[in-house]
């Protein structure tokens, strides 16, 4: 699967793909552009829950030492969730996750750090966009015309998230590998139109390679989140750069898994992702730097 026989001849096959170009993005109020290369974008977990414990912050100090410690590093952008994904996790409502999040947001804001919000209710969305974030990481269906609009109304980004249900916390089972990638598209089609519809100029498409929980780690899981990584380049056709987050399966490296990321990331440059999502900022930023690289000769 990610040996250079099976790689090359994905790349032969999309062709065209690999080679389609995807607009910048621009964060006006920020003074950003992001042109077609690879960013990192560092996670900042306010909930107690989220499986990844280096990620996760118990009070505003810690906040603000991840935030900082995470730029530092060689983050362009800092996203931050109050609510975890995984499937024995609390829910978190509206109000607690803006009381949560505000305080780092308005923090990053004054320092001129774009700050992207993982949310799908459309409450938190506003607020944390009044307060300042430069982009939302959409994880859910349900509502997603209203915040299409406050994006646009703000000049804001817009991650796009394909899950298999109705939110991140709706545990749906996942099409086949087959057919996966197909309906990616048709759900990544319809959801651009509607954005970009209602204004939204700002946009990543996400194939959401760790909204997977039905599938337990394993090599099952393993195998399906290496196909999507290294698929994703085939979305450059829709011309909107890609966002794809960092798998850490605890099956593959075991007592290793803090630098499963770094394995990931290497697949993520491969498909020629544009926004990378980490949690450990400082192992990415190596092969990240990778790509400014020129031979000495």
């Amino acid at each position: 699967m990610i040996n250079a026989d099976q790689i090359f001849a994905r790349w032969q096959k999309h062709a065209a793909a690999l080679a389609a170009p995807v607009r910048d993005i621009a964060l006006p109020k920020l003074g950003l552009t992001f042109t077609d290369r690879a960013y990192q974008m560092g996670v900042v977990n306010f909930s107690r829950d989220s499986s990844y414990r280096e990620s996760v912050v118990f009070s505003q100090d810690q906040a603000d030492y991840r935030c900082d410690k995470l730029v530092l590093e060689g983050a362009t952008v800092l996203d931050l969730g109050a609510e975890s994904v995984g499937d024995f996790a609390s829910r978190v409502d509206a109000e607690r996750q803006i009381k949560t999040l505000l305080p780092t947001i308005h923090r990053l804001a004054e320092k001129g750090v774009p700050a992207s919000v993982e949310t799908y209710y459309p409450e938190v969305a506003e607020a944390a966009l009044e307060a300042g974030a430069a982009i939302i990481n959409l994880t859910g269906r349900d509502e997603d015309g209203d915040i299409y609009k406050l994006c646009a109304k703000h000049q804001a980004g817009l991650i796009l998230c394909y899950m298999a249900g109705r939110n991140v916390r709706d545990n749906q089972a996942l099409p086949s590998r087959e057919a996966l990638i197909d309906v990616q598209f048709d759900f990544f089609h319809q959801e651009l139109a509607k954005a970009t519809d209602l204004g939204v100029e700002a946009i990543w498409v996400d194939p959401g390679l760790g909204f997977y929980n039905n599938l337990p780690d394993g090599p099952g899981r393993v195998a399906f989140q290496i196909e999507s990584a290294l698929e994703a380049f085939r979305f450059r056709t829709l011309g909107w750069p890609i966002c794809l987050t960092l798998a850490s399966p605890v099956y593959w490296f075991r007592e290793e898994v803090r630098v499963a990321e770094t394995a990931y990331a290497m697949l993520c440059m491969l498909s020629k992702a544009n926004l990378i999502r980490s949690h450990e900022v400082a192992r990415v930023t190596p092969i990240l730097a990778a790509q400014d690289l020129t031979p000495a000769w």
